[in-house]
């Protein structure tokens, strides 16, 4: 589904998530077009057509902002944000398993 509203032009996954085009997406991450594309091509974001969703704009600004502070390279700050992710999850895997195993006793 697409909207139009003057000069922007809002766009709408099939699932309710707002769609971003490359050139939106490097306005709002303060980037550019062609370093949204090598993002791509690494497969740092996943688009989903030619559009990136709004957890795909948090990516990119996480990954500058790792390669900023810490140095790191694209790839590198992808992997970091990769595994912060994984223990994010093992961690709550482990709360609900910790929770679970307190009920039965």
């Amino acid at each position: 589904m697409t909207t139009s509203m003057g000069l922007s032009r809002i766009v709408w996954s099939n699932a309710g998530d707002r769609l971003y085009s490359f050139e939106q997406a490097a306005y709002f991450t303060q980037t550019s077009v062609p370093l949204i594309e090598q993002f791509v091509t690494l497969g740092l974001v996943e688009p989903t057509g030619t559009m990136l969703r709004r957890q795909d704009l948090v990516r990119v600004v996480q990954i500058q902002r790792l390669r900023r502070d810490l140095g790191l390279n694209l790839v590198g700050a992808a992997m970091v944000l990769d595994m912060a992710a994984e223990i994010a999850q093992l961690k709550a895997q482990l709360r609900a398993y910790q929770t679970d195993v307190r009920t039965r006793h």
